[in-house]
C-alpha cells in the first residue's frame, strides 16, 4: 500500500486553514493560555502556536484516515463533523486533562465545562472538511473549474 501525500497534503492544508478560524474562537473565549499550559506557559500567543500544531497534524490525519471518501463537498463536510466530534473528546476530556495531571473528563462536570469547545470542535471538522474537499482534487492534478 503506498501512502498517498496529496491526501496529507489536503488534510495538512484544511488543518491549518480551520485551525486558524478555532484557534481565533478560543482567543475570544479566553483558552488559549489552557493550551500553552501543554508546554509549561500560560502565554495565549503560545498556546495559539501550540494549537495550530495540533490542527495541522490532526488535518493531515484527516486526509490520511478518510483519503478518496472525503473528496466531495458533502462527504468532507460529513467527516469533519464526525472528526471534529471525536476530537472533542479525545482533546478536551481526555488527552488535554491527562497531559495537564487532571485525568480524563468524562464527569457530567467535566462535559459541561467542555460544551463550549464542542462548537469549536465541530467548526474545525466543518472547515477542514470543506477544505479538504476542496483541494484534495486540486492537489491531485484535476481541475475543479
Amino acid at each position: 500500500m503506498k501512502l498517498d501525500t496529496n491526501h496529507i497534503q489536503a488534510g495538512v492544508k484544511g488543518g491549518l486553514i480551520a485551525g486558524v478560524v478555532f484557534g481565533a474562537m478560543m482567543g475570544m473565549m479566553g483558552m488559549l493560555p489552557m493550551v500553552a499550559k501543554l508546554v509549561g506557559s500560560e502565554s495565549a500567543i503560545l498556546g495559539f502556536g501550540v494549537h495550530l500544531i495540533f490542527s495541522v497534524i490532526i488535518g493531515g490525519l484527516f486526509g490520511l484516515i478518510f483519503g478518496h471518501q472525503a473528496l466531495n463537498k458533502g462527504a468532507g463536510i460529513g467527516y469533519g463533523l464526525v472528526y471534529g466530534f471525536i476530537w472533542w473528546i479525545l482533546g478536551p476530556l481526555l488527552i488535554m486533562p491527562i497531559w495537564l495531571g487532571m485525568g480524563p473528563q468524562f464527569s457530567a462536570a467535566g462535559i459541561n465545562m467542555s460544551l463550549p469547545s464542542l462548537w469549536g470542535h465541530l467548526m474545525y471538522g466543518f472547515i477542514l472538511g470543506l477544505i479538504y474537499a476542496l483541494t484534495a482534487s486540486k492537489v491531485r492534478g484535476e481541475s475543479n473549474a
